[in-house]
C-alpha cells in the first residue's frame, strides 16, 4: 500500500519531508508531487498529474486554496482515504471525498504513525 504525498519538498524543515522519512522509517511505500524537483531519502519528487496506482493513502501538504486544481486527480486515484494534515483542511474536498466513499481524516500524519494510528 503507497501514500501518496502531494506538496513534497526537499527541505528538511517541512511537514511533508518529516513525513516522508517517517513513512519510509515505518515501512511504507511513497510517492512524493511537488512543485520542485529533487529527492527525499531517495525518492524522487514527481510533478504534474504523473498516472499513478495502488495508492491507499493520500496525505495533503497544500494550501486550500492551492487544492481545487487536483481535486478531479487526486480522487481519480481512488484512495481508501485522505489526510488533511494541519493547514490543508478543506471542507469542500473532504466533502467531495466523503461522497465518493473515500475516508476524510482531518489529523497529523506524524502524529497518526508515532501512536500508531496509521
Amino acid at each position: 500500500m503507497k501514500t501518496l504525498i502531494v506538496g513534497a519538498s526537499t527541505y528538511p524543515g517541512r511537514y511533508s519531508y518529516l513525513a516522508a522519512n517517517s513513512l519510509l522509517g515505518h515501512g511504507h511505500e511513497i510517492v512524493l508531487i511537488g512543485k520542485e524537483n529533487g529527492q527525499v531519502s531517495g525518492n524522487q519528487i514527481l510533478n504534474g498529474q504523473p498516472e499513478l496506482e495502488d495508492i491507499d493513502t493520500i496525505t495533503l501538504y497544500i494550501n486550500p486554496t492551492r487544492q481545487p486544481e487536483l481535486y478531479d486527480y487526486l480522487l481519480s486515484l481512488k484512495p481508501r482515504r485522505i489526510i488533511f494534515n494541519p493547514g490543508t483542511e478543506n471542507p469542500e474536498f473532504e466533502q467531495m471525498a466523503e461522497d465518493q466513499g473515500v475516508e476524510a481524516i482531518e489529523g497529523c500524519t506524524l502524529v497518526m504513525l508515532s501512536t500508531r494510528q496509521y
